[in-house]
């Protein structure tokens, strides 16, 4: 159990970290109004591709994961440490789900450096997280049966993540007609 926990916070502390500084930094430019109507172009755009089904604009995200000359021949431990710190904060790495670089619009749209930092590094540590929760889950073989599961669930999730965006980018027209 302390190895499963360790594992997460390898994933975790280095997630929050990394999105507290991001949040810091997005907040201390002048950059609210901006993205918040960024975030309405953002969950129209992305949103109605995803819930028609439609593959829309490639998600932001790099293609590129760990490099493996930072894992070759180093210890178990050095291991899980350079891929939770790299691949936690999810930065360097595609994500499926558009709503993930909303997540970056949405701290930048606070307006506040303390509640940018707050809000950013839960964000994180939820990221983190989730990918070392999954990481866990996934440790499991897979045959070809849980393979096509996993696919159908992706879609779903991708549907959802589509429905979601149109709610919060209807949110955010609302909010910016109030503002204004």
């Amino acid at each position: 159990m302390a190895r499963y926990a360790s594992l997460v916070a390898a994933y975790s502390l280095p997630a929050g970290l990394a999105w507290a500084v991001l949040g810091v930094l997005l907040n201390a430019l002048p950059l609210s109004h901006v993205a918040l109507v960024l975030i309405v172009i953002y969950c129209f755009c992305y949103g109605s591709s995803e819930t028609i089904g439609l593959s829309g604009p490639a998600s932001p995200g790099s293609s590129w994961q760990v490099p493996q000359s930072l894992v070759a021949g180093v210890s178990r431990r050095r291991r899980i440490l350079v891929w939770g710190a790299v691949l936690g904060p999810g930065f360097a790495t595609r994500n499926p789900y558009a709503g993930f670089g909303l997540l970056l619009l949405v701290v930048a749209a606070l307006g506040s450096v303390s509640m940018g930092a707050l809000a950013a590094a839960a964000m994180g540590i939820a990221h983190g997280t989730g990918r070392a929760l999954a990481m866990l889950r996934d440790a499991r073989s897979i045959d070809g049966a849980d393979y096509l599961h996993s696919v159908l669930k992706s879609m779903y999730w991708r549907t959802c993540d589509g429905l979601i965006l149109l709610v919060i980018g209807s949110v955010a027209v609302t909010s910016y007609m109030h503002i204004f």
